[in-house]
C-alpha cells in the first residue's frame, strides 16, 4: 500500500510560492550534448528566476539507467549493468557542473528510493484495474525503448535514432491506456494551459483523438529494471520506470505530506519528441494512480545541427565542455537561451554563436561596462555617482523591467533577454548622446554616469537566471554588497537603487572581441 495521500501538509504548509521544476532524465548510454545542455539551461535559468522572485524552488534532474539496451551495452563492456550506470551517469554530473546548474536533487533510478516509489505507484496501478497480462508483439527499437508501428519508420529505421528496429515478442503487462481518452480530454478542456506552447498541446491532443491503445509496461526478456511486485517474473519497461522519478524525488513513497505540498507546483521541462510519453501517457498514469495530472508540461523544440537532431549514430553531437571551453558559460548559457524562441527548433552553427556573442556580449554589455568604468575612473576618480532620478532610462527601465518579468513568467527567456538588452543599447545610446569623457567632471557628467551605473546595476538582476557568474561580477566591479541572487524582484530593481560614492572597478573585458 503506498502512502495516504490525505496526509496534512503538517510542516511543509507555507505562503510562499512553490515552483518545482524537472528535466527528463537522461539515459546513460547517451552522452552528454548540447541538446541536452539547452534542455538543462533553459530549467536552470526559470529555477534561477523564480528563486530571485522569492520562490520555494525545487529543481530535479538526474539520469535513466534500467532497460535492455543498458544490460546490452554493459555486457559488451565486460561488467555489470551497475558498474556501467555508475561510470556513465557521472558523465551527466560532471555536463551539468560544467554548465553552472543549480538542480537541487539529481536522481538516479537505480535508487532505492526510486525502485520503491515505482512499485508503490504502479501497484497502485494495478490495485485500481488499470493493468492486463498479455502477448505483445510488434517493432522495438532497442535505442528509444518503445515499440514502432510500420508506418513509422523510415527505410525499415527508427524515424528518430535511424537505426533498425527489432520485431519482439513477450509476455507483457498492458496499461488500459485506451480507458482514458474520455479523461484526457476532459482534462485538457479543463485545464487549457497545462501543455505550453498551443502547438505542442494540439499535438497531444491530436494523438488522443487518433485512439489510444493499451500499451506494454513490463519486460520478461530483460532482468534490469524494477521488479514488478505483483508478479517477479517480470520487471517494469523503462519509461514506465522513469516516469516516475518526477515523484520519487519529492516523497511520493516515504513522505505524503512532503509529496502533496510540492505536485501542485510541478513544471515538466520537455523536448518535442517525448511529447507522447509525458503529455499523454504521464497524465494518464497518474490518474490511473489517483493522484493529479501534472500541472505544467513545457515543451521546447529541438537543437539543430545543420537542420538534423543530434543523436549518435548521425556523428553529429557536439559536447557542452568543446563549447564552454571555446566561449565561456555564460557566453553558451546565453546563447542556448536567447537565440531559439522557446517551443521552436533552433539551429547550431558556430557562426552563430560566434556572432551573438560579439554583437551582444562583446560589443554591447562588456562595452558598456568597460566604457563607463574607463570614464567613472577618470572623471570621477574611480567613485561611482548615485543615480539620477530624473534620467530618461528611468523610464526605459521600469518597462524593461516589467517586460522582462512578464517573459520569465511566461517561460520564455528569449523575450526575457531582449527585454534587457533594450536597456542595454538605450544606456549605450545614452552615454553616445552625452559623451561624458568629452566633458569637464560636475553635475552633468555625473548624472549620466550614475544613471548607466543603475542601469548595469539593473542589468545584472536581470541577466542573473542567464549568465550568474557575469552578473556576480558586474555587481563586483560596481562596488555594491552582497550577491545579486540574493536580491529580489521586482522590488530590487526599482530605479536609484545604486547608492554612489562605491569604487568602481576597471577591469579586463568581460567578453573580448572573437574573430568571425
Amino acid at each position: 500500500m503506498g502512502p495516504d495521500r490525505g496526509a496534512a501538509r503538517g510542516r511543509y504548509a507555507t505562503s510562499v510560492p512553490r515552483f518545482y521544476v524537472t528535466t527528463p532524465i537522461y539515459y546513460v548510454n547517451d552522452v552528454p550534448h548540447i541538446g541536452h545542455a539547452y534542455t538543462m539551461v533553459i530549467a536552470d535559468a526559470l529555477a534561477r528566476w523564480h528563486r530571485l522572485q522569492g520562490d520555494d524552488v525545487f529543481f530535479l534532474t538526474g539520469t535513466d539507467e534500467h532497460g535492455d539496451k543498458i544490460a546490452r551495452a554493459a555486457e559488451a563492456h565486460g561488467v555489470s549493468p551497475q558498474e556501467w550506470v555508475d561510470a556513465t551517469s557521472r558523465r551527466f554530473v560532471e555536463a551539468w557542473e560544467g554548465l553552472d546548474i543549480s538542480n537541487d536533487d539529481f536522481i538516479r533510478t537505480t535508487e532505492p528510493r526510486h525502485h520503491i516509489a515505482v512499485q508503490q505507484f504502479l501497484q497502485k496501478i494495478h490495485d485500481n484495474g488499470f493493468t492486463e497480462l498479455g502477448v505483445y508483439s510488434g517493432l522495438y527499437c532497442v535505442s528509444c525503448e518503445d515499440y514502432k508501428k510500420e508506418s513509422e519508420l523510415i527505410d525499415g529505421n527508427c524515424p528518430i535514432h535511424g537505426t533498425p528496429v527489432e520485431l519482439l515478442e513477450e509476455e507483457n503487462y498492458f496499461f488500459k491506456l485506451s480507458a482514458f481518452e474520455g479523461r484526457l480530454l476532459e482534462w485538457y478542456e479543463a485545464n487549457p494551459d497545462a501543455v505550453r506552447p498551443s502547438s505542442k498541446r494540439n499535438e497531444a491532443l491530436g494523438i488522443i483523438r487518433g485512439g489510444l491503445e493499451d500499451i506494454s509496461i513490463t519486460r520478461t526478456s530483460t532482468r534490469w529494471g524494477v521488479e514488478v511486485p505483483w508478479d517477479s517474473a517480470h520487471v517494469f519497461y523503462v519509461w514506465y520506470d522513469a516516469l516516475v522519478n518526477y515523484l520519487t524525488a519529492i516523497g511520493y513513497a516515504d513522505d505524503p505530506a512532503r509529496f502533496d505540498s510540492w505536485w501542485p507546483a510541478v513544471h515538466h521541462i520537455l523536448g518535442k519528441d517525448i511529447i507522447r510519453f509525458h503529455c499523454v501517457w504521464w497524465p494518464a498514469m497518474c490518474m490511473a494512480a489517483g493522484i493529479d495530472p501534472p500541472a505544467h508540461l513545457l515543451v521546447h523544440g529541438w537543437l539543430l545541427v545543420s537542420g538534423e537532431k543530434m543523436s549518435k549514430s548521425r556523428a553529429n553531437q557536439i559536447a557542452p565542455s568543446d563549447l564552454t571551453d571555446d566561449f565561456g558559460v555564460d557566453a553558451v548559457r546565453y546563447f542556448l537561451l536567447r537565440d531559439t524562441p522557446f517551443g521552436t527548433d533552433g539551429d547550431f552553427s558556430y557562426e552563430g554563436i560566434t556572432a551573438r556573442y560579439n554583437a551582444d556580449l562583446a560589443n554591447n554589455l562588456g562595452n558598456l561596462l568597460a566604457r563607463v568604468a574607463t570614464v567613472v575612473g577618470s572623471k570621477c576618480d574611480g567613485m561611482g555617482p548615485g543615480a539620477d532620478p530624473d534620467s530618461r532610462l528611468a523610464a526605459v527601465s521600469a518597462t524593461v523591467v516589467a517586460d522582462a518579468i512578464a517573459a520569465w513568467g511566461e517561460g520564455q527567456p528569449h523575450l526575457a533577454l531582449e527585454a534587457t538588452w533594450r536597456l542595454i543599447r538605450e544606456t549605450n545610446a545614452e552615454l553616445e548622446t552625452a559623451e561624458p569623457w568629452k566633458a569637464e567632471p560636475g553635475p552633468a557628467v555625473s548624472a549620466v554616469l550614475g544613471s548607466a551605473l543603475e542601469a548595469l546595476r539593473i542589468v545584472a538582476l536581470l541577466v542573473s537566471p542567464a549568465m550568474p557568474d557575469t552578473s556576480a561580477e558586474i555587481w563586483r566591479r560596481l562596488g555594491l554588497d552582497g550577491r545579486p541572487e540574493d536580491r529580489r524582484l521586482p522590488q530590487d530593481a526599482t530605479w536609484g537603487g545604486y547608492p554612489g560614492g562605491r569604487a568602481v572597478e576597471k577591469a579586463a573585458p568581460l567578453f573580448p572581441r572573437r574573430s568571425e
